[in-house]
C-alpha cells in the first residue's frame, strides 16, 4: 500500500460524564511536532499538563526527547512492549515498516482505545475498531500467550484493538458483563465492567505465577493503606500453564448517569516531568514535590512518600516514572493514580528505577528523612510511624501468598529475599 505520514491530528477530551471537547491540534513537519490549544478548551477547562506544557494558545514545538518527537501528555496516549508490538504486526501486515511509521502515526492508530481521557482523529484507515461482540476471554489470552512467546506472527483484531495499554507482558483491555467473566468485548455496554487483564508465559521473570506473585503485592498494598486498584483473579484454562490470570480494574473509566460510559484524564509522571521511563530519570524526591504542588497538600505527598518505602523492602525496584501517574477530574484538581504495576521486581544491579533522594539502593538514613521532610512530615518519628504499618503489611507476605496460591518453592524465595532487603534497609529506619 501506499503510505503517507499523518500530519494532522484534532485532539478530543472525553469527560467522566461522557461529554467531550476539542482539547486542540498536532501538526507534524520536518522540524517535529506542534501543537496548540484550542481557544475554547482554554476558556472553559483546566491545563492538561501543567509542567511542560504552556497553558496559552502558542503554538509548542515537542522536545525530542524522551518521548519520541511528542509532547509527554500525548505519549502517555501510546503503548509501549507489548502495545507496540502488536500494533507493528499490523503495520507490516500492510506493507508499512515500523521504521516508516511517526508517533503521529500511531497516534492516530490508537484513536479512542487509548488508556485516559485523550484521543485522536481521523483514526488510521487499518486500525481496528473496538466492538461490542462478546467472544471468549480464554481464547484471547491463550492468543496473547502465543504470541508473546513467538508461536505464532498472527494477530487477532480484537487483541489488537484491546493491547492500548503500557508494559512489556501480554495483555488486553476488555469490558465485561457484571460478575461474568468468560467472554467480553472490547467496546462497552451499558453495565460493563472495565478491567485490565494481565496474561502469562513461561517466558516471564515468575513465569505463570506472574499474576498470583502480583495479587499478592495488590493486597499487602490495600493491607499498607497504600491505595492500589481492584483486583481480583480470573479462572486461567488449564492449557495456558497458569492457575489464574490477574485482573485490575481500570480506573481511567467511569460510567456516569443513562448509562454514559466517562473517561478520566491519565498522566504519568514520565510524561508529566519529561522523565524518561527506559532509565533511572526519577528520583522520589521530584515524585514526591511534584504529587505536593499538583495535587494541592501534603496527603499526596504523604502517600507517595510510603509507597517508596513499600516498593523499597518489597523489592519492586522496577518502580520507573510510566508506574507513576496521575488522575484530573472533570474539576481540574488532580490526585494520585492508585498504586498500579506494584509486585515483586528486583532491578538490575540491584537497584531502584527511581532512587531515593540520589539513591538507587540501600537508601541512607538521611536519604529517608529527607524524603519524609519533603513530603511534609512534622518530624521523622511521625514519619516512622507511618513506615511501620507499611512493614506490618509486607511481613504477611507468606501466609497471603499461602491462600492465593504461589507456589511454596516461588513462596520460599521471594521470602528469603525480602529477608534480606529487610535486614539491610531496617537499620536506617531507626
Amino acid at each position: 500500500m501506499s503510505f503517507a505520514p499523518v500530519r494532522q491530528l484534532t485532539v478530543w477530551r472525553t469527560f467522566g460524564n461522557g461529554q467531550q471537547a476539542r482539547v486542540g491540534g498536532l501538526a507534524q513537519n520536518r522540524e517535529g511536532v506542534f501543537f496548540q490549544y484550542d481557544a475554547s478548551y482554554l476558556a472553559q477547562f483546566s491545563p492538561l499538563s501543567p509542567f511542560t506544557l504552556k497553558w496559552d494558545a502558542s503554538v509548542q514545538l515537542a522536545p525530542r526527547e524522551p518521548h519520541g518527537g511528542l509532547h509527554g501528555v500525548f505519549a502517555d496516549s501510546l503503548p509501549d512492549g507489548w502495545g507496540l508490538l502488536l500494533m507493528d504486526r499490523v503495520f507490516r501486515q500492510q506493507g508499512v515498516l515500523p521504521s516508516q511509521v511517526t508517533p503521529m502515526d500511531r497516534l492516530a492508530f490508537v484513536g479512542a482505545s487509548g488508556s485516559g481521557a485523550l484521543s485522536y482523529t481521523p483514526v488510521a484507515d487499518f486500525a481496528p475498531a473496538a466492538n461490542s461482540r462478546l467472544f471468549d476471554m480464554a481464547e484471547l489470552g491463550l492468543h496473547a500467550q502465543a504470541v508473546f512467546d513467538g508461536q505464532t506472527t498472527d494477530v487477532l483484531a480484537e487483541l489488537v484493538t484491546a493491547g492500548s495499554s503500557a508494559g512489556a507482558r501480554p495483555k488486553a483491555q476488555l469490558y465485561f458483563a457484571a460478575g461474568e467473566y468468560d467472554v467480553c468485548r472490547t467496546r462497552a455496554v451499558a453495565g460493563d465492567e472495565a478491567w485490565l487483564v494481565k496474561f502469562t508465559s513461561a517466558n516471564l521473570p515468575l513465569g505463570h505465577e506472574e499474576g498470583l506473585c502480583e495479587a499478592v503485592y495488590l493486597a499487602l498494598a490495600e493491607r499498607a493503606g497504600l491505595q492500589p486498584p481492584r483486583w481480583q483473579l480470573l479462572a486461567a484454562p488449564e492449557e495456558s500453564g497458569a492457575r489464574a490470570w490477574l485482573a485490575v480494574e481500570r480506573f481511567d473509566r467511569v460510567w456516569h448517569a443513562d448509562d454514559v460510559l466517562g473517561c478520566v484524564h491519565l498522566h504519568s509522571a514520565c510524561g508529566l516531568l519529561d522523565a524518561d521511563f527506559r532509565a533511572p530519570s526519577l528520583d522520589y524526591e521530584d515524585l514526591i514535590k511534584a504529587s505536593g504542588q499538583l495535587c494541592r497538600g501534603a496527603r499526596a505527598s504523604q502517600l507517595q512518600f510510603l509507597r517508596a518505602v513499600f516498593n523499597l523492602f518489597a523489592l519492586n525496584q522496577d518502580d520507573h516514572s510510566k508506574n507513576w501517574a496521575f488522575l484530573q477530574g472533570d474539576d481540574g484538581d488532580w490526585r494520585p493514580a492508585p498504586f498500579y504495576d506494584v509486585t515483586f521486581s528486583p532491578g538490575r544491579f540491584a537497584e531502584h528505577s527511581t532512587a531515593y533522594a540520589g539513591f538507587g539502593k540501600k537508601p541512607p538514613s538521611k536519604a529517608l528523612q529527607k524524603l519524609a521532610a519533603e513530603a511534609g512530615y512534622a518530624n521523622w518519628s511521625q514519619a516512622r510511624q507511618e513506615m511501620q504499618r507499611v512493614l506490618d503489611a509486607l511481613a504477611g507476605f507468606s501466609s497471603v501468598a499461602t491462600e492465593l496460591g504461589v507456589s511454596a518453592e516461588t513462596t520460599r524465595l521471594i521470602q528469603q529475599q525480602l529477608d534480606q532487603t529487610y535486614q539491610q534497609n531496617i537499620q536506617d529506619i531507626g
